[in-house]
């Protein structure tokens, strides 16, 4: 993505006040001093759909038969970015999700994709899209999924890559694009120096009030 369009998908999560300043606890468990908050965003249907078509022009000649998402926020972004594709593509693409399942033997939370979305997905070309893209450990199994199902991953579009993630991370993925790259700090909590220097944990957005939770519960 070019300087000037990142620039402006930049603006838009600003003036969304979809970035955050202050002490978050990400998914991933991690601490960090500033927070994407994506779901700021899913409201306003004329942004989201904008961003969702810079996803979908970028994926264009990619012969995407399918897009696919990590339920639940991603869904919004599976939606958009499939009826985007299907008018640059004069061809009908589809918009399906993956659900989460329990925590499976390598400790991670698995999707599977079900409600008949599996015999859609197969033989096809799947583009695998996500809102903040972390660890990038999410939408890789919704990829293995893809393939357990008998698609083809071509891609992934994302509306923020802020863990720095790469192809290779995925296991590969063909294409990787993120509308914006914010590059963010974050610790473990044990070296967190927000909770060092006492700052409270935003409980608002985030894991924020399962960590505290927690560690309420192991004092």
């Amino acid at each position: 993505m070019n300087k000037a369009s990142q620039r402006q998908t930049l603006e838009t999560l600003e003036r969304l006040k979809a970035v955050l300043s202050g002490h978050f606890v990400f998914a991933s468990g991690r601490h960090g001093s500033a927070y994407v908050n994506k779901d700021a965003v899913y409201p306003h249907t004329r942004d989201i759909s904008r961003l969702c078509y810079e996803i979908a022009k970028f994926f264009a000649y990619d012969h995407v038969q399918v897009v696919i998402a990590p339920a639940v926020g991603g869904v919004i972004l599976s939606q958009w970015v499939a009826y985007h594709l299907t008018g640059l593509m004069k061809e009908d693409v589809l918009g399906v999700y993956a659900d989460k399942t329990g925590i499976q033997t390598d400790g991670e939370v698995g999707f599977i994709i079900k409600r008949g979305y599996d015999k859609l997905v197969a033989d096809e070309r799947v583009l695998v899209v996500e809102d903040i893209l972390t660890t990038g450990r999410s939408v890789k199994k919704v990829g293995e999924a893809v393939r357990q199902s008998g698609g083809r991953v071509v891609g992934l579009g994302v509306l923020c890559n802020r863990g720095g993630v790469t192809s290779e991370d995925l296991g590969g993925v063909p294409k990787l694009f993120a509308l914006a790259d914010i590059k963010l700090e974050s610790w473990e909590p044990r070296y967190c120096p927000l909770c060092a220097q006492g700052i409270p944990v935003n409980t608002d957005v985030g894991k924020g009030s399962e960590f505290l939770l927690a560690l309420r519960a192991g004092a």
